[in-house]
């Protein structure tokens, strides 16, 4: 029944002790000339164990700590006890004498605290260790959804407690945990575990209570589940040749690969300890009523092995300590030497040999730096196979091979997740109070998931410089679009441009030749010459209108463009006036006239023109400079580089253009009906007419394209006044000098003059 199969295998492990303490004494390399004495007993509850508990710690019937040498009982370590919750209750009785407790069961994380448990170590790994192991199996698989019962008691609880610390942060959710003892009703947890669509079940449990759950797993029919054991129950021999145990799925499980002990089986064989002595006095003492009669050899070496070596490794270590203590090294111990518990502990912590080829060793806290775990799957026919390992070196191997294992009726590896994973794109929103159950959204334009970072988030990517589509995982980089030199629009643009500029470096050469002539005078005389080299300056500014755009081809696309274009047209205005005023004003203002000739008024106003736009364009750019910028508003995937200009706040040096361009304008019209070859006035008047049209064009253009060529199409308008200049006011001229010099005499210009006279006359 369960109480001699629980009894046996506790008794499997009295006999293990009572195996190395014997070999040990046979042994003449390790204590010579030393017999360890015992005294072993079961620690069968916590409220039926301290007398014999009390008997070890007493001297002469007194319990105290001892304050000198000679009050000091004769115990100087102690094996065990097996769990975790027995463990607690005995401990401070050891850990007050310093007296070293090392135990082969107990793997809750609290005798970790060496505050507390001071003189505590054991050989198996706490749960830490293990835990970490079920995590790592639950990454492998990609189980996300598992549930988790565990013994309600120290070990059970501080399990779950390091697997919930463990899974913080993770992608693992804790759907369901339950607390287990002998009182459990396991229908309502599989009903909740089926309600939850829970696929894999964590049983963190000693083997007498994961055979309770198993086993009311087979009785309700609980089907196609996985079932992680841990060591206390992982290599259990009785639960997988169970009728039924192929029904509820699939066992996995971790534990210490079992170790063969040469020499335990021949030991049992020829022990005399295993008649029953389950006498009354016994069973009032232990509180346990059984019958275990009968027991014969094969029923101790065949029992469930776990932790067989852990129990044989701490009698070894403290022996090995007590050899280190009596300094046995030389073939003799010193039995002068007392064997204080202090001093076993001191030398237990700093414990470094091997034992059945397996080192042994200590960490800071007590715990065991040596071990290795097998992956263990429950096959078809009953036994714990092999399928996988860890080992706890600095290295952290951890390899399963799956294809050894066979999935609950040769069905694909179940899954467990709360909720299907969410697509590329598709970030996860909580529906619920766990982390693992959502609903997936996708992410709009501009903005991408990173599933790394935050599942949880669409980031929005940078407007000026990054773009994404719908459903997107990253972010991509705008396209930078500005008008290259080597576009075709850029080169005939430049083309023109320096056509415009070897046409005006011909054109200031023909006149200087031809300076003294008539047409060279009536069209300004050396005033040409300022004109046309102004229209050279401003020229410059088309250039910077390609290329990758900066804060200073910024300031030059559009400075010597207002400031010498500024001073070509009060050029005209002032060679406009002049022209009226000759003609029509000169006679009636003769005292006007005088002053203006007398103080060069053309250029003095010529020069005010320029100072007044040199202090309005260095006051205005020296707050609201043209800047480069980048322009994303109205395109999906680019960046155009553009220049921006604060049109507020240059539109005072724009106004003061366009008043000069409507006085020449006023002043040109006046003259419409001059003399012919002194008619620059109609001229004049033409080409404000086509300078007029290229920026009303170029702004409707403006307002209704926004995209890189825009910026061509500026260039472009700004070539196209500085041609309406030269070709309309400079052209005719050049046509009469080259092809009518007879148009170009002195005598001529009078005969018009003459007859212009005559007609306003009569």
């Amino acid at each position: 029944n369960m109480e001699c199969l629980k009894a046996l295998f506790f008794y499997r492990r009295f006999q293990l002790m009572r195996f190395a303490v014997e070999e040990i004494n046979n042994s003449t390399d390790l204590l010579p000339n030393v017999s360890l004495g015992y005294d072993i007993f079961d620690h069968c509850s916590d409220s039926h164990s301290f007398p014999g508990i009390l008997s070890f710690i007493s001297v002469n019937s007194s319990i105290r700590p001892y304050d000198n040498l000679s009050r000091m009982s004769e115990v100087i370590a102690v094996v065990g006890t097996f769990t975790s919750p027995g463990s607690r209750t005995v401990a401070p009785l050891f850990m007050m004498d310093l007296i070293p407790m090392v135990s082969y069961g107990a793997s809750s994380s609290m005798f970790s605290r060496k505050q507390n448990f001071p003189s505590f170590l054991r050989t198996l790994h706490p749960n830490k260790d293990v835990v970490k192991i079920i995590y790592k199996m639950l990454v492998h698989f990609n189980w996300r959804w598992v549930a988790f019962l565990n013994i309600n008691d120290d070990y059970g609880n501080d399990g779950r407690d390091v697997f919930i610390e463990m899974i913080e942060d993770t992608d693992i959710c804790l759907a369901y945990t339950r607390g287990l003892d002998e009182k459990t009703n396991y229908t309502p947890i599989f009903k909740q575990l089926e309600m939850q669509q829970i696929n894999v079940i964590i049983v963190f449990a000693p083997e007498w209570t994961a055979e309770a759950v198993i086993m009311s797993a087979i009785e309700q029919n609980v089907t196609n589940k996985v079932w992680l054991a841990v060591e206390t129950w992982a290599l259990n021999k009785r639960l997988p040749k169970l009728k039924g145990i192929k029904n509820i799925g699939t066992v996995l499980g971790v534990s210490e690969p079992p170790i063969d002990l040469p020499g335990f089986n021949d030991f049992i064989y020829s022990s005399k300890g295993q008649s029953d002595n389950n006498n009354e006095e016994q069973q009032k003492l232990c509180n346990q009523v059984c019958n275990c009669s009968g027991l014969r050899p094969e029923n101790i070496t065949n029992a469930e092995s776990s932790f067989s070596f852990a129990v044989y490794s701490a009698i070894y270590a403290i022996a090995h300590a007590l050899h280190n203590t009596l300094q046995c090294g030389s073939g003799e111990c010193n039995r002068k030497i007392t064997p204080y518990p202090h001093v076993i502990l001191k030398e237990l912590k700093k414990s470094n040999f091997t034992l059945l080829n397996h080192s042994i060793q200590f960490d800071d806290n007590g715990d065991p730096t040596f071990g290795y775990f097998s992956i263990v799957f429950w096959n078809q026919s009953g036994d714990a196979e092999e399928v996988g390992f860890y080992k706890s070196d600095p290295l952290c191997d951890f390899v399963i091979n799956d294809s050894k294992i066979q999935w609950y009726e040769n069905k694909p590896m179940p899954s467990s997740l709360c909720s299907i994973p969410c697509d590329e794109g598709y970030k996860k929103k909580t529906d619920g109070p766990h982390k693992c159950c959502f609903k997936c959204e996708i992410c709009p334009e501009g903005t991408h998931v990173n599933t790394t970072a935050d599942p949880y988030l669409c980031i929005k990517c940078n407007d000026k410089t990054e773009w994404s589509s719908e459903g997107s995982t990253s972010c991509n980089r705008r396209v930078e679009e500005y008008v290259q030199f080597t576009e075709t629009a850029a080169i005939f643009v430049m083309i023109g441009t320096w056509a415009f500029i070897g046409f005006t470096v011909a054109v200031t050469v023909l006149f200087a030749i031809n300076y003294n002539t008539p047409v060279v005078k009536s069209a300004g005389g050396p005033m040409c010459f300022l004109i046309l080299s102004c229209l050279i300056l401003c020229s410059i500014s088309v250039f910077f209108y390609f290329g990758v755009p900066t804060d200073s081809f910024c300031v030059l696309r559009y400075v010597p463009f207002l400031l010498f274009y500024t001073v070509c047209v009060a050029c005209f205005v002032v060679r406009s006036f002049q022209i009226v005023f000759i003609f029509k004003i000169a006679a009636k203002y003769p005292k006007f006239h005088s002053l203006w000739v007398k103080y060069n008024g053309q250029w003095l106003f010529i020069t005010a023109v320029f100072l007044i736009q040199l202090l309005l364009v260095v006051f205005v750019y020296s707050f609201a400079p043209p800047k480069a910028y980048s322009i994303t508003s109205g395109y999906f995937d680019k960046l155009v580089l553009d220049c921006h200009v604060s049109l507020n706040k240059s539109s005072v040096s724009l106004v003061f253009l366009s008043l000069l361009c409507l006085l020449c304008f006023i002043f040109s019209y006046m003259g419409k009906d001059l003399p012919k070859n002194y008619n620059e006035a109609k001229s004049i008047t033409f080409c404000l007419l086509l300078l007029i049209l290229t920026w009303v064009v170029f702004a409707t253009v403006f307002f209704v394209y926004s995209g890189k060529h825009i910026q061509t199409l500026n260039a472009l308008a700004v070539l196209c006044s500085l041609y309406s200049f030269l070709v309309w006011y400079f052209m005719p001229k050049v046509y009469i000098i080259i092809y009518q010099p007879q148009k170009n005499t002195q005598q001529y210009f009078q005969d018009l003059i003459l007859s212009y006279t005559k007609a306003i006359t009569y």
